[in-house]
């Protein structure tokens, strides 16, 4: 089943009540909150105000770089995790590209080490799906995966990307969790409308649909930040998700 949602950093000039808001007025099911603005690590008091909203917690969106960022973050990352009851924490998988990086090693060993200890705190690890990281291409991503067998693919389009690669990509990852927009060939700086890619969402939800699996999708960056925009994007989502 897909489970309607959005990402808090679409709105980071939005409180917490208001993220809640808006995503309950769409008729949006989950939230995945983000660690730089909205529940900061060992924020606990803003942890309790997310849970309040009464929506999922699909993740808690952290910006931990495996094999660069002090592994002594990681504790407060989790702990903050578990005080939201995140099913998943998003890790980026390094700083850069796959071509570009000359030794896997330190980004594997650290996913590693991320891994056993979200089990530990009664989450898992999931990995955004983004250029300069190693999760920037499909064979990339299905590497990490084989060797960190304890995390999860996000995934979500390359910007102007075409239908049939997108679909390929959602069909060989079977990804946790979508990140929903639409962009034009110029990336996040030629944001469209989400029913300008209908194109491309249609067949991408039916295939994120196909097995049963409950998967989030999330909205994410939507024209000039805009509540209105959003709110028009996310009845496109439902109605998509309707006919999926």
């Amino acid at each position: 089943m897909l489970i309607p949602g959005l990402v808090s950093v679409t709105f980071r000039q939005l409180t917490i009540g208001e993220i809640g808001e808006l995503a309950t007025e769409c008729g949006l099911q989950a939230v995945e909150w983000g660690a730089d603005v909205h529940v900061p690590p060992c924020d606990f008091a803003a942890a309790r105000r997310a849970l309040d909203t009464g929506l999922k917690v699909a993740a808690y969106g952290s910006y931990y770089r495996a094999g660069v960022t002090d592994r002594a973050e990681l504790a407060e990352i989790l702990e903050t995790a578990a005080e939201l009851d995140a099913p998943l924490v998003r890790v980026w998988a390094g700083t850069e590209g796959s071509a570009e990086c000359a030794d896997r090693g330190p980004v594997v060993e650290a996913l590693h080490h991320a891994a056993e200890h979200a089990e530990a705190m009664g989450t898992r690890i999931a990995l955004e799906y983004h250029r300069n990281t190693l999760t920037d291409t499909l064979e990339s991503a299905q590497q990490l995966l084989e060797e960190v067998p304890g995390v999860v693919p996000y995934w979500q389009p390359r910007g102007g990307q075409d239908v049939f690669s997108a679909v390929h990509e959602v069909r060989t990852l079977e990804p946790v969790t979508a990140h929903v927009f639409s962009w034009g060939p110029g990336g996040g700086k030629d944001r469209l409308p989400l029913a300008a890619r209908k194109d491309l969402w249609r067949p991408v939800l039916t295939e994120l649909a196909r097995d049963g699996v409950d998967r989030n999708v999330l909205l994410e960056f939507v024209i000039d930040d805009s509540p209105e925009q959003f709110r028009r994007d996310a009845a496109t989502l439902l109605s998509y998700i309707r006919t999926s």
